[in-house]
């Protein structure tokens, strides 16, 4: 027996309504369906605090450009740089505030203000840095939230609700990552093609990076670190005998604004 949430959602309705001889909705299932519907996916990709290793010796342009790519197709970000429609036309000069993005590339000036004047090497600054939210374990966007439309998972992600969104910005203003995009106009024409995985967005609602949680649920890589060819590694920060414990033990590291406290969770070696 196969039965969606929708149906199952109906049968319960009908049961109080009317009856339905006396049987509950939970007793119209076969033995034990409900319970393995419920149960979690066997092969979800779990850990007890979420991180993130950049690598930026591995991490060229093109490479970048593929995370990128990887990242915004399959969760539908429109691309307001190229209207699907001809007759849609873009005014250059509401390009940047219409832009919406998960993951993107700055120079280090910019990905690390404050700290552009330590001593580091020429090349460094010539590096375009990939950047997304830092998951941080004490995000400022989940204190200001009113309507809990964004949360920290026990695990350390910062998810995002878009249907409890109720567009007011504020975690916008809290983020000091610049890491939450705002859909300033009705995002959809702008999609190019659509993943009919992952559901898309309306007009006046906040989207970011969730570290591909979707994927992780069915046992997959985030989309940008399958897409790095070794440069982005994600694993548990409190498993001593993981991969990111492990580039972080041999490696140096920077993070972005750790004086903020917010504590992200996204490690460059540089």
């Amino acid at each position: 027996m196969s039965i969606s949430r929708r149906d199952f959602l109906r049968i319960a309705g009908f049961s109080t309504l009317f009856g339905l001889g006396a049987k509950s909705a939970f007793e119209m299932l076969a033995p034990g369906e409900l319970e393995a519907k419920l149960a979690p996916n066997p092969k979800a990709l779990t850990a007890k605090r979420w991180a993130m290793v950049v690598d930026m010796r591995k991490l060229d342009e093109q490479t970048a450009e593929k995370c990128i790519e990887a990242c915004h197709r399959i969760h539908n970000v429109p691309d307001f740089e190229d209207p699907i429609d001809p007759k849609d036309k873009v005014d250059p000069a509401e390009k940047v505030r219409w832009e919406v993005k998960w993951i993107w590339k700055e120079k280090y000036e910019h990905a690390f203000p404050g700290q552009a004047e330590v001593a580091i090497p020429e090349k460094i600054h010539k590096l375009n840095f990939l950047l997304l939210c830092n998951h941080c374990d004490n995000p400022p966007c989940v204190r200001v939230c009113p309507t809990k439309a964004t949360w920290k998972r026990d695990d350390g992600v910062v998810m995002m609700d878009q249907h409890r969104c109720i567009g007011c910005r504020y975690c916008m203003a809290a983020c000091p990552y610049g890491a939450r995009s705002f859909n300033w106009r009705n995002p959809r024409p702008f999609i190019k093609s659509e993943d009919e995985s992952y559901p898309t967005r309306e007009i006046g609602v906040v989207e970011k990076c969730t570290l591909c949680a979707e994927r992780l649920a069915k046992g997959q890589l985030p989309a940008c670190v399958e897409a790095s060819k070794g440069a982005l590694t994600v694993g548990d920060l409190n498993d001593a005998k993981s991969k990111v414990r492990e580039l972080l033990r041999n490696n140096f590291t920077i993070r972005r604004k750790t004086q903020l406290g917010s504590n992200p969770q996204v490690y460059y070696i540089v």
